[in-house]
């Protein structure tokens, strides 16, 4: 199976970034494609999208000003089956993109995902006092994976405070140059 596109673009608003395409995203080439992922009706639920999109829109993603990436880029069943090599590899990448599209928001669907590539062990939901790529904010959210054991109210009610924040940081509150 092939990578999937990002969906990428200079200065978006939100950057997202999940660990792996699944295997479904592999064969339809789209971004949390699974029937069992909720990342499109959280977007929808928390405000972020007018209305719930599907997985193939998800180019449509960056006319509203948001990107879509993974960590790493081969198409598995499940995150476990990502290599440390992979993991190495895509943290560089992954940071060369942050840093030459420049989002004012860095969104890690999934607490693994900011762990691998920051190398930190205790992160918290939420934006992260310091980030990797200095410019942008960090924002670690829950997985969307139908395997995460939280309530979708308490995904969502993390997701929503993304939108309060891009405000915040396009208005000049901590936005980068």
């Amino acid at each position: 199976m092939k990578p999937i596109k990002d969906h990428l673009k200079e200065n978006l608003d939100i950057l997202f970034v999940g660990f792996n395409p699944s295997v479904r995203s592999g064969e339809t080439g789209h971004h949390f494609a699974n029937p069992n992922n909720r990342f499109w009706k959280i977007l929808f639920e928390a405000g972020l999208t007018s209305r719930k999109f599907t997985a193939i829109e998800d180019r449509l993603l960056v006319e509203l000003g948001y990107g879509l990436t993974n960590i790493v880029a081969r198409p598995t069943k499940t995150a476990d089956k990502i290599t440390k090599e992979e993991y190495q590899e895509g943290r560089v990448l992954l940071k060369k993109k942050i840093e030459h599209y420049r989002p004012t928001i860095v969104c890690f669907v999934g607490k693994g995902v900011y762990q691998e590539y920051s190398g930190r062990k205790q992160v918290a939901w939420g934006p992260q006092h310091v980030s990797v790529v200095p410019g942008t904010l960090d924002f670690v959210a829950p997985s969307s994976s139908g395997l995460v054991r939280m309530k979708i109210e308490e995904i969502v009610s993390i997701y929503k405070q993304l939108l309060p924040l891009v405000s915040s940081l396009e208005k000049g509150e901590g936005r980068r140059e």
